[in-house]
């Protein structure tokens, strides 16, 4: 199974300086656009990321998200079961990445409140209610 790692241009440089040269099956990429980026979220199995805004989007993607850290800004991906915070030590990493590698995948994203593409006639409404009075 490939794996593709967008690296940030520090994290490449960091890299460069510890003699990287390639983890087997690694493809290490340039950083990507937006779109291009959600493209490859969408098409992955597994999503590893210590990122928040990955969270979120992997869960609206329906791809399960490990992620590499020890607390989340945003619990709901916890709470609905398409994110899982694995600590920062690596054979949680590689236990958890293969529990859910070898799992069925998830049929559908799932569905979390206020999650469903209305946010802004929301808030619009909300602050012409706010000027109104």
């Amino acid at each position: 199974m490939p794996v593709v790692f967008p690296a940030h241009p520090r994290t490449r440089a960091r890299l460069e300086e510890t003699g990287y040269s390639g983890w087997g099956k690694v493809m290490l990429a340039d950083p990507m656009d937006y779109a291009d980026f959600i493209g490859l979220e969408a098409e992955a199995r597994l999503v590893i990321t210590d990122s928040g805004g990955v969270q979120e989007e992997t869960t609206v993607l329906g791809v399960p998200c490990l992620t590499y850290r020890t607390t989340t800004e945003r619990p709901i991906t916890i709470e609905q079961g398409t994110n899982e915070l694995v600590g920062l030590e690596p054979e949680a990493l590689r236990e958890a990445a293969q529990r859910v590698l070898l799992a069925d995948p998830p049929a559908e994203p799932a569905q979390i409140p206020l999650w469903d593409g209305e946010a802004g006639p929301r808030a619009a409404a909300v602050i012409e209610t706010f000027l109104a009075g």
